[in-house]
């Protein structure tokens, strides 16, 4: 007997109407954004995406600790990055291309984890340099081999936010900037490193929002996945 709450690629719980449909038109499933929905939500949201798409990870971001708490008491199978405020269900898709995921300073953490948590998710390998910000130049510079090797970079960096036009006047590769809202009182919440990046001199650096690490590892493996030789080849 037919759903009746699926309808159109679309599955309604009433509270959310989730597109089922998305993973093929896109490649790639609904995300669950967990900021302001209550933990039962969250569960549900969860287990309906993966009985969905049960071949491959769904993601749920910016989980509250009682979320996280809800999501693994009720789903065993899924795997939390505490670092990342994230959680997956089910298993990862075959790796293509290769994302490097930049941070400049220990602060960035968070955000640079959910950056490399999504482009695995959403198919990439991924690699982490961490703790290359600009004020000791030479750290970045001792890292150009991997940034060189790689199919897109993800840059994370609060402060001044100049961490991404030092990487992009290094390297030729796709880059994708991430300003972070770490920083003292001028930073103003991470506006002065987003309108540092955007105003980069250095050419070929895209920008999302501030903090926005989902966003950023989305583009990043959408170029890694096709950068990568493809199978049809």
């Amino acid at each position: 007997m037919a759903d009746d709450s699926i309808q159109g690629g679309i599955h309604d719980l009433g509270y959310a109407r989730l597109d089922t449909d998305r993973a093929t038109r896109t490649g790639d499933p609904e995300v669950v954004y967990g900021a302001g929905k209550t933990p039962e939500q969250v569960v549900e949201i969860l287990r309906t995406l993966h009985a969905t798409h049960p071949d491959r990870a769904v993601l749920a971001t910016r989980l509250t600790e009682p979320a996280s708490d809800a999501v693994l008491s009720a789903l065993p199978d899924a795997v939390l990055d505490p670092v990342a405020r994230c959680v997956t269900l089910g298993s990862l898709p075959t790796a293509r291309g290769l994302v490097t995921v930049v941070s400049a300073g220990t602060s960035d953490a968070p955000v640079a984890a959910e950056a490399a948590l999504t482009a695995r998710v959403y198919g990439a390998g991924v690699r982490v340099v961490t703790d290359v910000g600009v004020s000791g130049l030479h750290r970045v510079l001792a890292a150009r081999e991997d940034l060189v090797a790689s199919d897109c970079l993800v840059v994370v960096a609060g402060m001044e936010g100049a961490l991404p036009s030092v990487v992009g006047g290094l390297v030729g590769v796709p880059l994708v900037a991430v300003p972070t809202s770490v920083g003292y009182g001028a930073s103003f919440g991470g506006v002065a490193a987003l309108l540092a990046m955007l105003n980069s001199c250095a050419p070929g650096v895209t920008v999302v929002n501030i903090d926005n690490g989902f966003g950023a590892g989305v583009f990043a493996a959408r170029v890694a996945r096709n950068a990568a030789p493809r199978d049809d080849a």
